[in-house]
């Protein structure tokens, strides 16, 4: 019988992919925790905190998103780079 040639695998998890998924799903946690914003004070240029306060979670969830996506794409090239390709 032949031998199969060993498989080596690499860790699935891995620390940059834990920072990616931190940056993924913190807008959901902050969004989600209703109870941290769901206030007047402090108001911001007349606007209640409730509403700045979300406001601003859509430019921190884009920037996130951005940082995640960039470095998914590291990820990956290391990945293909340790492959042979």
């Amino acid at each position: 019988m032949s031998e199969s040639p060993e498989v080596t695998k690499e860790p699935v998890v891995t620390p940059l992919r834990v920072v990616i998924g931190l940056c993924l799903l913190a807008p959901f946690v902050a969004m989600l925790w209703v109870g941290s914003y769901a206030k007047v004070d402090p108001a911001f240029i007349g606007i209640p905190f409730f509403y700045w306060y979300q406001m601003l979670w859509v430019l921190v969830s884009t920037v996130l998103t951005m940082v995640a996506y960039k470095l998914w794409q590291r990820d990956r090239r290391t990945r293909r780079g340790g492959a042979g390709r």
